[in-house]
Order: structure tokens, then C-alpha cells, then sequence
């Protein structure tokens, strides 16, 4: 039910966003070159020359000057023309509607709005940027005026499916700005003119869209970052102090919003998290906010640190959809890498930076070459339950189970999956048990569903069903009921115990850590009378993990899904045990982690 304030809200948003549309904003730019309060990004350049990172920027330089470029877990090869409203991968094109008539949630009528925004985020023209720092080449400036020039013609303000989102109109900006602070003042003075009247519209429309009630999420926090941001760009003009204002205020209000205690953050979605944390990162650095703020700041470092693990790599508990916040490529679980190594600088926590390498992506660019000199530190893991997430993670050297006891996320959960009592386990690089990922959004509803169901992680499903009720793409009903009943760590075992009630059953989850290198796990499921289907389910990082798995007679091993990067999935083994009868059923299994080979 909406309340008379949001009807007033949206109201006043619409009818100005009508206006505008009618009379986009306009602005007299002259003689103006802004700059934002960051280190010279040419010193930072000279000092990362001849990096396996600048080799990997003129690489993928290269393939956009072609127009090949690598989006999510596909490379689109658009040729000379770019179609910037077509999603590539299945030929939907949208046309120049009011922006508020494209229908991007309708596959069939505007495409996968995700691979179509993703390019429309520009991120591959900060790459372009970064080579012509490394290699002074001009083909990637005229790259960055030709495609920028292609898509002022091809997305008038306000029209097409680029406007839908304001979350992707901040992202586009910030990649405009940052694309500016690189090398704004070598392209030509006209260019440079327009190119900023049509960034201060960006502006503007983030200033009468910001998502209060559509996605007060990690939507909300990336518009308002891009408003700070802008306004800091354009701090001369009279509504550079008010975007600086009102970005700001909205950023401090949703750390304490989104981020629980233990510094998790609320969508319950570790890829996510990684989202949240890089923009509150960069907030920081710009905006340098009191010290509440930046307590819990370090509690979201120490979150992302702990899930991790010793493998420094992401499980993606909850949605992944591939993106990120500047540099959205390679692998993905290796994104939070340069989020701690960032982290570890601003916050001044040397233990955090375990390779100088992961300062090249973000913290060398957003605070400045001397970074570059930092010298690792010696990780440090330790058991723990994050009570907010309901996470708990176990850890002995190079070993970590984490097992998801935590809720759904707010609202109707979105980007929550139906992963209750899941483990994910893992022993240096050998991955055992994973989470299969996500795949997609809205481009197929049959894999989105499966992806984020209950059989798609390594928990119990009873009677086919998911743990809550699927209503809508992004969005949960009936959701389960979850309660951490006991948690005890201590030099030699960690011990979890959880439940979780949905469609009258009970599944209760008792998880022991036997340090170093044995984990059991025993699940009892109680419910109504009659007859009633239990799995036990176990997915697989690879082939070979099964020899590592014991487990209750009748074990088989199926074929199953994987995506290990929004938009492509391959096949992945696995493990099913079945039980069919009356309740209650207990089943035990145990991982035996077998010492690597070197």
C-alpha cells in the first residue's frame, strides 16, 4: 500500500519528468574544465606502465576499437554501427518512446535489458581512456569521440530504453567523468562542450529519479554516489552544491539503512555486497564522512574479508549479475580482490592487502600511485557468525565451509535465493561444494527460477518445493521461517546448528567443522503426516570432488548447471541423495578435505 508521501513523490516526479522531456534541461558551459578532488591519474598511469594490468587495459583497448566487447559472459560484436537500444544477444531493439513507455522488463518486446545496458554503461570507454595514458596512442581518443558522439544521436534525453534506469544513467556518468578526469581536456573543445551539456542532464535527471521507493537498494546508492560525484564535477554551476548535498546526505542515510551491525549488507547477496562496498568506498575518499561511517565501513571490509577466505575468492551467495562498479572484467570472483586492497588503504589495514597487484584496478587510480608501493600483509582468518547475514563462516588454514542460516532479503527479496542451510565449502584453490551462481534475470524465466531455486543450492529439498514461493523475477512470497539455534567456535571445531520451516516442514541443520579437515553435516526434517520426497543435495565444484564426499547409500550423480558470470552456464556435477516415506528423515554426510599435493 502506498502512503500518501510516496503518491505525492511520484507525483511531482512524474509530471517533472514530463517536463523535462518536453524541454530537456540546458546549460552555457564555457571555459570550463572541472576536475574532481582525486590524484593525477597520468602520474598513476607512468607508474603502472608495463604492469600485467596495463597490458591487460591495451588488450581489451584493442578489442573495443573493433567493437568486440566483452560484456558479462559474452563478447558483443556490434560492427562499424553500434545500435546502442539493441540487445545483442537476442537482435530485440527498442525504439525512442518516452522512457517511461519501454517496457524492459518484457524479454519479448525489448530484449535482455541487462546486456543492453551493460554496454550503455560505458565502462569499456574508461579502458579506452587508460590506454591512451599508456600508450599516448590517439585512435583511442577518437574511439572515445566517435562512440560518445554515436550515442548522443542515438539516445535523445528522456527517450529509449538508456533512460529506464536511473541507476544506469548514474552509471554511465560516472564512467563519463571518469573518463574526463583521464584525458577530458585532449579531445576537442566543441566535443567538450556538448559532451558536458549532456553529462549536467544526466545530472538532472538523476536529481528528480533518485529510487526512494522503486529499489531503495544498492539502485538508490549508486544514483546518489554519481549525484556527490556530479556535483563535486560541476561545483561552479548553482546546481553542483545541491547535487553534492543531497548525494551525500542520501549516502550516509543508507549506510546505516543497508548495512546490518555486523557489517553485512541487507540484500543478503555477497556479490552485492561487493557493490555496496565499492561505492561506499569511493564515497569515502571523495566525501571523507565522520567516523560512524566509517566504522561501519570497516565492518563491511571485515564481512567481505571473512567470505573471502583464505581463497580470496567470491561465493556467490545470493543474485551475481556481472557488473560492477568500475572495471567490470575478468573473473568475477576475484572482483572483491581490489575492493579489500582499496579497502585496506583507506581504512589502514595492512592485513587486508595480501597482493600489491590488486591495487591496480581501482585503488591506484581513485587515491594515487603512492599506493602502488604498498607491501603485502600476512592474511588472517577466523571462524565467525555474522548474526544480521545469519553467516557462518569456518575456517582452519587453508580450509572454509560457510553455511547461509540467514533470512531472505527486505521487501520482496530480489536478489535473495531460496539458498537456506546451503554450504559452500572450499581448501585453497579446490573448490568442493559451490553455489551454482545465477545466469540470468529476466532473459529466460525457466533458468532465472531454476538458478535461484532451493535445488540449485547444496541444501534439502522437500517435496520439490522451494523454500518460499516464486512470485515475479524479483520477487519472493511465503518466505521460510529461519532460526540459528546454536553457534560455538574454538580452536578445535565449530559447531552450527539452524532450522528452517516452510510448507508446514521443518528442516533442521547441524553443521560440525572437526579441524582441520572433516566436515559433517546432519539433517532431520520433520513435517506432516503421509508420505513425503527428501533430497539432499550436493553441488559440486568439479568432478573430482565427489571423492571427498561421504555419503548415505544411494548417492547418484546428475548433471547440473553453472554460471560462474551473469549470462553464460555450462554444465556442473551433481550429487543427490533421495529418501521417500514418512516423516521424520535424518541423513548424514561428511566432507573429507584430502590434503593437496604439491
Amino acid at each position: 500500500m502506498r502512503t500518501p508521501r510516496e503518491i505525492a513523490f511520484r507525483l511531482k516526479q512524474e509530471l517533472t519528468n514530463a517536463y523535462l522531456y518536453a524541454r530537456p534541461p540546458k546549460i552555457e558551459i564555457d571555459n570550463f574544465t572541472p576536475r574532481l578532488p582525486l590524484p593525477d591519474p597520468a602520474e598513476t598511469a607512468r607508474k603502472l606502465a608495463r604492469t600485467p594490468f596495463s597490458q591487460e587495459v591495451i588488450a581489451l583497448a584493442s578489442q573495443i576499437k573493433d567493437h568486440r566487447f566483452p560484456i558479462l559472459g559474452l563478447t558483443v560484436e556490434t560492427g562499424p554501427e553500434i545500435h546502442w537500444r539493441r540487445d545483442y544477444a537476442s537482435g530485440v531493439e527498442t525504439g525512442l518512446d518516452y522512457f517511461r513507455l519501454i517496457p524492459y522488463l518484457d524479454a519479448a518486446r525489448a530484449g535482455d535489458h541487462k546486456v543492453t545496458w551493460e554496454l550503455n554503461r560505458h565502462q569499456h570507454l574508461v579502458i579506452l581512456a587508460q590506454a591512451y595514458l599508456f600508450t599516448g596512442d590517439r585512435a583511442n581518443l577518437d574511439e572515445i569521440q566517435a562512440q560518445l558522439e554515436s550515442w548522443f544521436d542515438g539516445n535523445p534525453y528522456h527517450r529509449g530504453i538508456n533512460w529506464a534506469s536511473a541507476l544506469e544513467v548514474a552509471f554511465r556518468a560516472l564512467s563519463w567523468i571518469w573518463v574526463w578526469q583521464l584525458l577530458g581536456p585532449e579531445l576537442p573543445p566543441d566535443f567538450r562542450v556538448h559532451w558536458l551539456r549532456e553529462l549536467y542532464r544526466h545530472g538532472v535527471h538523476l536529481q528528480n529519479n533518485l529510487s526512494y521507493y522503486f529499489s531503495p537498494n544498492t539502485h538508490l546508492l549508486g544514483e546518489a554516489l554519481a549525484l556527490h560525484v556530479l556535483g563535486l564535477f560541476f561545483a561552479d554551476f548553482p546546481k553542483g552544491g545541491w547535487w553534492e548535498q543531497l548525494g551525500g546526505q542520501v549516502m550516509r542515510e543508507q549506510m546505516e539503512r543497508q548495512v546490518h551491525n555486523d557489517g553485512s549488507h541487507f540484500e543478503q547477496s555477497t556479490y552485492y555486497h561487493v557493490y555496496a562496498l565499492d561505492m561506499f568506498l569511493l564515497h569515502a575518499i571523495l566525501a571523507k564522512p565522520d567516523q560512524p561511517y566509517m566504522d561501519k565501513l570497516e565492518r563491511m571490509a571485515e564481512y567481505l574479508h571473512a567470505v573471502l577466505g583464505p581463497a580470496r575468492a567470491l561465493p556467490f551467495i545470493g543474485d551475481d549479475d556481472g557488473g560492477r562498479l568500475f572495471h567490470p572484467y575478468g573473473r568475477r570472483d576475484r572482483f572483491g580482490r581490489a575492493t579489500m586492497a582499496t579497502a585496506s588503504v583507506v581504512l589502514d589495514r595492512g592485513d587486508w592487502l595480501l597482493d600489491p597487484l590488486d591495487l591496480h584496478e581501482q585503488a591506484a587510480w581513485w587515491l594515487g600511485a603512492g599506493v602502488i608501493q604498498k607491501n603485502a600483509g600476512e592474511g588472517k582468518w577466523e571462524s565467525r557468525l555474522f548474526s544480521d547475514a545469519g553467516i557462518a563462516v569456518m575456517v582452519s588454514a587453508e580450509t572454509q565451509a560457510i553455511v547461509d542460516a540467514g533470512p531472505f532479503g527486505p521487501w520482496g527479496a530480489g536478489h535473495s535465493h531460496a539458498d537456506t542451510l546451503s554450504i559452500v565449502v572450499r581448501s585453497g584453490d579446490d573448490e568442493i561444494l559451490i553455489d551454482p551462481g545465477t545466469y540470468t534475470y529476466v532473459g529466460d524465466p525457466k533458468w532465472r527460477d531454476w538458478f535461484r531455486g532451493t535445488g540449485a543450492h547444496s541444501t534439502v529439498r522437500i517435496d520439490g518445493l522451494d523454500q518460499a514461493a516464486l512470485a515475479g523475477p524479483f520477487r519472493w512470497a511465503n518466505r521460510p521461517e529461519v532460526t540459528i539455534l546454536s553457534w560455538k567456535t574454538n580452536a578445535e571445531r565449530d559447531l552450527l546448528e539452524a532450522e528452517c520451516r516452510y510448507a508446514g516442514c521443518v528442516h533442521r541443520r547441524r553443521v560440525e567443522f572437526q579441524k582441520p579437515n572433516v566436515i559433517v553435516i546432519v539433517d532431520e526434517i520433520e513435517g506432516p503426516p503421509g508420505d513425503h520426497d527428501v533430497e539432499q543435495l550436493w553441488h559440486l565444484g568439479s568432478p573430482n570432488a565427489r571423492s571427498q564426499l561421504v555419503l548415505p547409500e544411494g548417492a547418484e550423480i546428475i548433471e547440473s548447471w553453472r554460471s560462474t558470470v551473469f549470462g553464460e552456464k555450462h554444465p556442473a556435477p551433481l550429487v543427490r541423495v533421495r529418501r521417500h516415506g514418512a516423516l521424520p528423515i535424518r541423513m548424514e554426510a561428511s566432507v573429507q578435505i584430502q590434503p593437496r599435493t604439491k
